[in-house]
């Protein structure tokens, strides 16, 4: 087996221990709360996890994009839910693909216009829908209003014969990184409150209300007490990152419920005085966020951009001496959009490098979308 010093960096590292104790975790918890988990794939945008989320009792998976869809349907991954509006005729195209592939997937709708799009395409090529209504709860994106406005939208759907309302969707990513245990669950509970009296509203008018699909990794342990939710769809549990650990947990000031198992490996390429630097730069990292990396059990140190290709280590009161050569990892300031950056994941246990598995390619074009 490699080892990971002899890994060329900047690369992603995902500790398999820590992996698999999130997983368990996750799937523990959910489990004993009552509910089904469909995790989002749109943190790892990786086959060879979402396969072991299934195997762990997922009772399907989340995909943002139809090019997520398409990976994941061609690799065998059912119950997939895409939760981004499909609107247009290349992404329709390609959703009633999907279908006849995998003719459990479902997606969400937030307008009749699209309603109307999916109908004419599903009756078309003699297929079924499956859709759950996108709630806008308060993050101002997409999703219709809640109440009388979701009403009228399912009524529509209930006029296609080639659409199935199989519920509503009612993520709350406003809600996710609220800093505060406390202030996070009343964040939580207040627009989630809206996503159930839509659900019983609609059930009351007849329609079909099997899944009320919310929650997020930063929620997780919110969401299951509030009457109603089937199913929670959290991501970056797999992985976390520094947003993450950032929030506060129930318990202290530390997010820390899950390890942080997903790294980038850094080589020092210099060392002088009071810093160093590594080769993982801008281009290592998303940069979506106002603060950076955070070094993985290294603490006195502070991490600062310097470039494309390098870093800035400011060595305050390291708890370790840093040398030239040394392999460092770094907690990912975001996991989504910097497992984006890279085309594979080196699974390491006990400084080996037992596996790499691949992320979904980052093609050019409209194939990506």
């Amino acid at each position: 087996m490699q080892k990971i010093l002899d890994l060329p960096t900047p690369c992603l590292v995902l500790d398999l221990d820590r992996f698999e104790s999130n997983l368990n975790k996750m799937t523990s918890w959910v489990r004993d709360c009552g509910l089904g988990l469909r995790p989002h794939a749109k943190t790892h945008k990786c086959v060879e996890i979402a396969r072991r989320q299934l195997q762990k009792g997922a009772l399907g998976i989340c995909v943002a994009t139809v090019a997520e869809a398409e990976v994941m349907a061609r690799a065998g991954i059912r119950g997939l839910l895409i939760t981004g509006e499909m609107v247009g005729e290349p992404k329709i195209s390609r959703l009633i693909r999907i279908v006849l592939q995998a003719p459990d997937t479902m997606v969400v709708v937030d307008n009749e216009a699209n309603v109307q799009d999916l109908q004419r395409a599903a009756e078309s090529a003699s297929v079924e829908i499956s859709l759950l209504i996108d709630l806008d709860i308060g993050q101002n994106r997409t999703g219709v209003q809640p109440g009388e406005p979701a009403l009228r939208l399912a009524e529509r759907i209930a006029r296609c014969k080639n659409l199935e309302l199989k519920g509503l969707c009612a993520y709350a990513g406003h809600v996710a990184h609220v800093t505060g245990f406390q202030a996070r669950r009343e964040s939580s509970r207040e627009a989630l409150a809206k996503a159930v009296a839509t659900r019983d509203l609609l059930s009351k008018n007849g329609h079909r209300m099997e899944i009320l699909s919310a929650a997020s990794t930063g929620t997780y342990n919110i969401d299951p007490n509030i009457a109603g939710i089937t199913e929670l769809q959290a991501g970056s549990y797999v992985f976390m990152d520094v947003e993450y650990r950032g929030i506060g947990g129930q318990s202290g000031a530390v997010y820390d419920d899950f390890a942080p198992a997903l790294c980038v490996l850094g080589t020092v390429v210099h060392r002088s005085g009071g810093k160093a630097i590594v080769d993982a730069g801008l281009k290592a990292f998303s940069t979506d966020r106002a603060f950076g990396p955070e070094l993985l059990d290294i603490t006195g140190i502070k991490y600062e951009f310097a470039g494309d290709e390098h870093g800035r280590l400011v060595l305050q009161h390291p708890s370790r001496e840093i040398l030239l050569g040394d392999k460092l990892r770094f907690i990912i300031p975001h996991c989504d959009p910097t497992v984006n950056l890279y085309d594979r994941i080196h699974c390491v246990r006990e400084e080996l490098v037992e596996d790499v598995w691949s992320i979904m390619e980052r093609a050019s074009g409209s194939s990506y979308f």
